[in-house]
């Protein structure tokens, strides 16, 4: 776990992660997240991915289905597959939460993109992305990561809808070699 944390200045995270074997087989994705006051993610659901996040220092709220959760140190929320949900820190210190993510699935490499972007800033500071071509960067990676997460945010339209008119724009964006690198 000495790796460099992965930073993502919009969403006011960083992330340290690494695997470990799961009970049934499958690896266990544990993602190390610091979060800055007013920091945290957007709604989304993980189709296949149950979550645990347990707060290791300050608090940090969970939205789980359609209720906000506080949690402080010790304390730790799951939330089930297919279940929207997201989280953020509200408090007056940096939260550190450590996520649990079973089956593993492409987690990492999701968070790993999203800051890259972020970082470029194709993001506004609500998570919306800055004009046409910040959009085809966007589709690139919700075409990417379409059978892990689905987002909720921006109010986008339902799934088939998602997919029906970002596989093409990936695809634009794809040619236009606008992908994360």
């Amino acid at each position: 776990m000495n790796e460099p944390r992965i930073v993502d200045p919009v969403f006011g995270c960083s992330y340290r992660f690494w695997r470990t074997p799961g009970a049934n087989g499958a690896d266990i994705q544990h993602v190390d997240m610091e979060v800055v006051p007013g920091g945290g993610v957007s709604p989304h659901i993980h189709h296949r991915v149950e979550e645990r996040f347990t707060v290791n220092a300050g608090r940090a709220e969970f939205l789980s289905g359609r209720r906000w959760i506080e949690a402080g140190p010790g304390e730790s929320v799951v939330v089930a597959p297919g279940t929207r949900h997201a989280f953020r820190n509200r408090g007056t210190e940096t939260a550190n939460v450590v996520c649990e993510a079973e089956p593993a699935s492409s987690l990492q490499e999701f968070l790993t993109e999203v800051a890259e972007l972020s970082r470029e800033g194709v993001f506004t500071r609500h998570g919306v992305p800055r004009g046409p071509r910040a959009m085809l960067k966007a589709a690139v990676l919700v075409e990417k990561h379409r059978g892990m997460v689905e987002l909720l945010f921006p109010p986008l339209p339902p799934m088939p809808i998602q997919q029906w008119v970002m596989a093409p724009l990936a695809r634009l964006g794809r040619r236009r070699g606008l992908g994360p690198a």
